[in-house]
Protein backbone atom coordinates (compact mmCIF):
# COMPACT_ATOMS: atom_id res chain seq x y z
CA UNK A 1 0.00 0.00 0.00
CA UNK A 2 1.30 3.35 -0.99
CA UNK A 3 0.85 6.27 1.59
CA UNK A 4 1.51 9.88 2.03
CA UNK A 5 4.83 10.50 3.35
CA UNK A 6 6.88 13.57 3.93
CA UNK A 7 3.53 15.77 2.38
CA UNK A 8 4.88 18.79 3.69
CA UNK A 9 7.91 18.85 2.05
CA UNK A 10 6.24 17.81 -1.41
CA UNK A 11 4.02 20.95 -0.97
CA UNK A 12 6.59 23.27 0.32
CA UNK A 13 9.20 21.99 -3.03
CA UNK A 14 5.83 22.76 -5.31
CA UNK A 15 5.40 26.49 -3.49
CA UNK A 16 8.74 27.20 -3.73
CA UNK A 17 9.02 25.87 -7.20
CA UNK A 18 5.86 28.06 -8.16
CA UNK A 19 7.25 31.63 -7.09
CA UNK A 20 10.73 30.76 -8.35
CA UNK A 21 8.79 30.35 -11.87
CA UNK A 22 6.66 33.24 -11.57
CA UNK A 23 9.75 35.56 -11.01
CA UNK A 24 11.53 34.16 -13.67
CA UNK A 25 8.75 34.38 -16.05
CA UNK A 26 8.53 38.15 -14.55
CA UNK A 27 12.22 38.55 -15.22
CA UNK A 28 11.60 37.40 -18.80
CA UNK A 29 9.02 40.25 -19.40
CA UNK A 30 11.18 43.57 -17.67
CA UNK A 31 14.80 42.20 -17.56
CA UNK A 32 15.98 42.88 -20.68
CA UNK A 33 16.89 46.67 -19.92
CA UNK A 34 17.96 45.12 -16.67
CA UNK A 35 21.79 43.97 -14.84
CA UNK A 36 21.68 40.47 -14.90
CA UNK A 37 22.87 40.43 -11.29
CA UNK A 38 19.89 42.88 -10.36
CA UNK A 39 16.44 40.26 -9.41
CA UNK A 40 13.19 41.21 -10.59
CA UNK A 41 10.75 42.42 -8.48
CA UNK A 42 7.56 41.52 -8.90
CA UNK A 43 4.93 44.07 -9.71
CA UNK A 44 2.25 43.08 -6.39
CA UNK A 45 2.81 41.61 -3.01
CA UNK A 46 2.23 37.79 -4.26
CA UNK A 47 0.11 35.51 -2.39
CA UNK A 48 -1.05 31.88 -1.69
CA UNK A 49 -4.54 31.19 -1.68
CA UNK A 50 -5.71 27.91 -0.60
CA UNK A 51 -9.32 26.37 0.32
CA UNK A 52 -8.97 23.42 2.61
CA UNK A 53 -12.03 21.14 1.49
CA UNK A 54 -12.50 18.23 4.18
CA UNK A 55 -14.96 15.25 4.00
CA UNK A 56 -16.57 15.31 7.73
CA UNK A 57 -19.02 12.21 6.66
CA UNK A 58 -19.15 9.32 8.75
CA UNK A 59 -16.99 7.52 6.94
CA UNK A 60 -14.08 9.22 7.75
CA UNK A 61 -14.65 8.36 11.50
CA UNK A 62 -11.62 6.64 11.31
CA UNK A 63 -8.92 8.91 10.21
CA UNK A 64 -10.72 12.51 10.23
CA UNK A 65 -7.80 13.10 13.11
CA UNK A 66 -4.79 12.16 10.39
CA UNK A 67 -6.43 13.93 7.77
CA UNK A 68 -7.06 17.33 9.71
CA UNK A 69 -3.26 17.05 10.66
CA UNK A 70 -1.77 16.22 7.08
CA UNK A 71 -4.24 19.45 5.59
CA UNK A 72 -2.69 21.65 8.66
CA UNK A 73 0.92 20.32 8.10
CA UNK A 74 0.12 21.96 4.54
CA UNK A 75 -1.12 24.86 5.61
CA UNK A 76 2.39 25.49 7.96
CA UNK A 77 4.51 24.38 4.95
CA UNK A 78 3.10 26.93 2.32
CA UNK A 79 3.12 29.35 5.35
CA UNK A 80 6.89 29.35 5.85
CA UNK A 81 7.38 29.52 1.78
CA UNK A 82 9.31 32.63 0.12
CA UNK A 83 9.05 34.05 -3.01
CA UNK A 84 11.92 34.32 -5.94
CA UNK A 85 13.41 37.18 -4.21
CA UNK A 86 13.31 35.76 -0.50
CA UNK A 87 10.41 37.81 0.17
CA UNK A 88 7.09 36.38 1.66
CA UNK A 89 3.98 35.91 0.14
CA UNK A 90 0.96 36.85 2.21
CA UNK A 91 -1.13 33.85 2.46
CA UNK A 92 -4.92 33.41 2.54
CA UNK A 93 -6.68 30.00 3.96
CA UNK A 94 -10.34 28.77 3.53
CA UNK A 95 -12.00 26.41 4.96
CA UNK A 96 -15.16 24.14 3.96
CA UNK A 97 -16.87 20.97 5.42
CA UNK A 98 -19.04 18.64 3.00
CA UNK A 99 -20.40 15.37 3.53
CA UNK A 100 -22.05 15.85 6.61
CA UNK A 101 -26.04 15.21 6.78
CA UNK A 102 -26.34 17.70 9.45
CA UNK A 103 -25.82 20.16 6.15
CA UNK A 104 -28.53 21.68 4.02
CA UNK A 105 -29.42 19.01 1.60
CA UNK A 106 -30.41 22.01 -1.06
CA UNK A 107 -26.58 23.24 -0.59
CA UNK A 108 -25.11 19.99 -1.84
CA UNK A 109 -24.32 18.64 2.03
CA UNK A 110 -21.57 21.89 2.20
CA UNK A 111 -20.86 24.35 4.33
CA UNK A 112 -17.87 27.65 4.06
CA UNK A 113 -16.76 26.87 8.16
CA UNK A 114 -14.57 30.19 6.85
CA UNK A 115 -14.17 32.60 4.18
CA UNK A 116 -10.38 33.32 2.98
CA UNK A 117 -8.18 35.01 5.98
CA UNK A 118 -4.73 35.44 6.77
CA UNK A 119 -6.11 34.11 10.23
CA UNK A 120 -4.34 31.04 10.65
CA UNK A 121 -5.54 30.69 14.44
CA UNK A 122 -9.03 31.10 13.18
CA UNK A 123 -8.33 28.22 10.81
CA UNK A 124 -6.92 25.60 13.40
CA UNK A 125 -9.34 26.55 15.68
CA UNK A 126 -12.28 25.59 13.10
CA UNK A 127 -10.62 22.81 11.13
CA UNK A 128 -9.88 20.63 14.50
CA UNK A 129 -13.41 21.88 15.53
CA UNK A 130 -15.09 19.71 12.99
CA UNK A 131 -17.13 16.34 13.43
CA UNK A 132 -18.21 13.76 11.65
CA UNK A 133 -22.00 12.95 10.92
CA UNK A 134 -24.30 10.97 8.37
CA UNK A 135 -22.49 11.40 4.80
CA UNK A 136 -23.34 12.08 1.27
CA UNK A 137 -20.09 13.20 -0.37
CA UNK A 138 -20.39 15.37 -3.18
CA UNK A 139 -16.79 15.76 -4.52
CA UNK A 140 -17.90 18.12 -7.66
CA UNK A 141 -20.38 20.11 -6.25
CA UNK A 142 -17.91 21.24 -3.16
CA UNK A 143 -14.76 21.84 -5.59
CA UNK A 144 -17.34 23.94 -7.71
CA UNK A 145 -19.01 25.61 -4.67
CA UNK A 146 -15.58 26.64 -3.71
CA UNK A 147 -14.74 28.45 -7.14
CA UNK A 148 -17.96 30.27 -6.88
CA UNK A 149 -18.09 31.36 -3.85
CA UNK A 150 -14.43 32.60 -2.85
CA UNK A 151 -12.85 35.55 -4.16
CA UNK A 152 -9.78 34.52 -6.06
CA UNK A 153 -7.55 36.36 -7.41
CA UNK A 154 -7.16 37.28 -10.78
CA UNK A 155 -3.41 37.78 -10.83
CA UNK A 156 -1.23 34.67 -12.27
CA UNK A 157 1.51 35.65 -10.09
CA UNK A 158 -0.40 34.57 -6.99
CA UNK A 159 -0.53 30.60 -6.21
CA UNK A 160 -4.09 29.51 -5.73
CA UNK A 161 -4.70 25.66 -4.90
CA UNK A 162 -7.49 23.77 -3.51
CA UNK A 163 -7.17 20.50 -1.12
CA UNK A 164 -9.88 18.34 -0.69
CA UNK A 165 -9.62 15.37 1.15
CA UNK A 166 -12.32 12.38 1.39
CA UNK A 167 -12.58 8.48 0.82
CA UNK A 168 -15.87 8.47 -1.32
CA UNK A 169 -15.87 7.95 -5.37
CA UNK A 170 -14.89 11.31 -6.47
CA UNK A 171 -18.31 10.40 -9.41
CA UNK A 172 -20.61 11.16 -6.61
CA UNK A 173 -23.45 13.38 -7.24
CA UNK A 174 -25.21 15.84 -9.79
CA UNK A 175 -22.17 18.33 -9.91
CA UNK A 176 -19.64 16.22 -12.19
CA UNK A 177 -16.25 16.81 -10.82
CA UNK A 178 -14.57 17.22 -14.61
CA UNK A 179 -16.91 20.20 -15.04
CA UNK A 180 -15.60 21.52 -11.79
CA UNK A 181 -11.56 20.66 -11.79
CA UNK A 182 -11.60 22.32 -15.56
CA UNK A 183 -13.36 25.21 -14.24
CA UNK A 184 -10.49 25.33 -11.54
CA UNK A 185 -7.91 25.07 -14.04
CA UNK A 186 -9.57 27.59 -16.37
CA UNK A 187 -9.19 30.44 -13.01
CA UNK A 188 -5.52 29.08 -12.47
CA UNK A 189 -6.45 27.08 -9.62
CA UNK A 190 -4.67 24.04 -8.97
CA UNK A 191 -7.05 20.75 -7.68
CA UNK A 192 -4.70 18.79 -5.22
CA UNK A 193 -6.48 15.62 -4.03
CA UNK A 194 -6.08 13.47 -0.95
CA UNK A 195 -8.11 10.06 -0.63
CA UNK A 196 -8.30 8.44 2.65
CA UNK A 197 -8.03 5.11 1.62
CA UNK A 198 -5.82 2.51 -0.20
CA UNK A 199 -4.14 4.42 -2.90
CA UNK A 200 -4.61 1.93 -5.35
CA UNK A 201 -8.65 2.54 -4.14
CA UNK A 202 -8.20 6.43 -4.64
CA UNK A 203 -7.06 5.81 -8.50
CA UNK A 204 -10.24 3.56 -9.31
CA UNK A 205 -12.29 6.69 -7.60
CA UNK A 206 -10.95 8.84 -9.57
CA UNK A 207 -9.26 11.00 -7.18
CA UNK A 208 -6.24 10.95 -9.52
CA UNK A 209 -8.39 11.91 -12.42
CA UNK A 210 -9.68 14.94 -10.61
CA UNK A 211 -6.17 16.06 -9.68
CA UNK A 212 -4.95 15.45 -13.30
CA UNK A 213 -7.62 17.74 -15.02
CA UNK A 214 -6.39 20.54 -12.93
CA UNK A 215 -2.95 20.37 -12.91
CA UNK A 216 -2.90 18.98 -9.33
CA UNK A 217 -1.31 16.01 -7.20
CA UNK A 218 -2.48 12.98 -5.75
CA UNK A 219 -1.91 11.94 -2.56
CA UNK A 220 -3.41 9.17 -0.31
CA UNK A 221 -3.74 8.50 3.32
CA UNK A 222 -3.88 4.97 5.05
CA UNK A 223 -6.97 3.78 6.53
CA UNK A 224 -7.10 4.37 10.29
CA UNK A 225 -3.99 5.12 10.70
CA UNK A 226 -3.06 7.27 13.65
CA UNK A 227 -1.52 10.46 13.99
CA UNK A 228 1.69 10.00 16.04
CA UNK A 229 3.06 12.92 18.43
CA UNK A 230 6.63 11.63 19.10
CA UNK A 231 8.55 13.63 21.89
CA UNK A 232 11.92 14.84 21.34
CA UNK A 233 14.69 16.64 23.62
CA UNK A 234 13.93 20.18 22.21
CA UNK A 235 10.05 20.54 23.01
CA UNK A 236 10.38 21.86 26.35
CA UNK A 237 12.79 24.48 25.11
CA UNK A 238 10.63 25.35 22.05
CA UNK A 239 7.24 25.37 24.25
CA UNK A 240 9.33 28.33 26.32
CA UNK A 241 10.54 30.53 23.25
CA UNK A 242 7.12 29.83 22.10
CA UNK A 243 5.46 31.50 25.35
CA UNK A 244 8.33 34.15 25.46
CA UNK A 245 7.45 35.50 22.29
CA UNK A 246 3.59 35.63 22.66
CA UNK A 247 4.53 37.84 25.80
CA UNK A 248 5.84 40.28 23.13
CA UNK A 249 2.65 40.91 21.53
CA UNK A 250 0.54 43.68 22.86
CA UNK A 251 -2.98 43.83 22.42
CA UNK A 252 -5.98 46.04 22.67
CA UNK A 253 -10.09 45.95 22.76
CA UNK A 254 -12.32 43.07 22.85
CA UNK A 255 -11.14 41.30 19.72
CA UNK A 256 -7.79 42.28 20.72
CA UNK A 257 -8.18 40.29 24.10
CA UNK A 258 -10.18 37.30 22.22
CA UNK A 259 -7.12 36.71 19.50
CA UNK A 260 -4.87 36.86 22.47
CA UNK A 261 -6.84 34.15 23.93
CA UNK A 262 -7.00 31.99 20.84
CA UNK A 263 -3.27 31.93 19.80
CA UNK A 264 -2.61 30.74 23.46
CA UNK A 265 -5.59 27.97 22.77
CA UNK A 266 -3.68 27.17 19.08
CA UNK A 267 -0.53 27.49 19.95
Amino acid sequence: MKTILNLGNRISRFAASFFLISIFMLGNQTGMAAKRTETPKPEKDQTIMLALLLDTSNSMDGLIDQAKSQLWKIVNELAAAKCGDGSKPKIKIALYEYGNDGLPSSEGYIRQVSTLTNDLDLISEKLFALRTNGGSEFCGHVIRTSLNQLDWSASSADLKMIFIAGNEPFTQGSVSYREACALAKEKGVVVNTIYCGDFNEGLNSNWKDGSDIASGTFMSIAQNSKTVYVPTPYDDRLSDCNDRLNRTYIYYGSTGAYKKSQQEVQD
